[in-house]
């Protein structure tokens, strides 16, 4: 008969397998600081904005930006990582269409030639580069302060509610 392993957490995700593993060991000390992974509304706040920030500004590792800059930052580490999620391969084409047509209104560019039998592809594409990219900075930006203000709100708003419930 089989032993049964124990249920609960896996093994990998105690605290000292962490602070022992030789890829975290250099910087254990900062990656397992108990602030970086309670839900404290500053950290909280701090790690959907850098979360929302680094989901528009890059397209590929932008979980793992995100967690280092939580660590520097004293951001939530799982907040961040999950609020990274907001462009995703299923959200990409509308994110980036999205921020085509604000970059395009803020730039004042021409709507795109349809594309012709004859014309070179890459060259089209890069035609569509610059107002996706003012978009999706304009995104990264405004998008992260709102996020950081709407969390601060509403933690706000749940404990006068909580107080005002007593």
């Amino acid at each position: 008969m089989k032993a049964r392993k124990p249920k609960g957490k896996p093994h990998w995700a105690d605290r000292e397998t962490l602070a022992t593993s030789r890829w975290l060991k250099p910087v254990a000390h900062h990656v397992l600081d108990p602030r970086l992974w309670h839900l404290q509304h500053e950290a909280v706040a701090r790690g959907v904005a850098i979360g929302i920030f680094w989901a528009f500004c890059l397209p590929v590792a932008q979980i793992l930006v995100a967690v280092i800059h939580s660590i520097w930052w004293r951001g939530n580490i799982p907040v961040a990582a999950g609020a990274t999620l907001v462009t995703n391969p299923f959200t990409i084409g509308f994110w980036l269409w999205l921020a085509y047509r604000t970059g395009s209104f803020f730039m004042d560019a021409p709507p795109p030639e349809p594309l012709t039998r004859g014309d070179n592809i890459v060259d089209w594409l890069a035609s569509f580069g610059g107002p996706a990219i003012l978009g999706m900075g304009i995104f990264a930006v405004a998008g992260s302060a709102f996020a950081y203000i709407a969390v601060k709100l509403g933690w706000r708003l749940r404990i006068w509610f909580k107080r005002r419930g007593r």
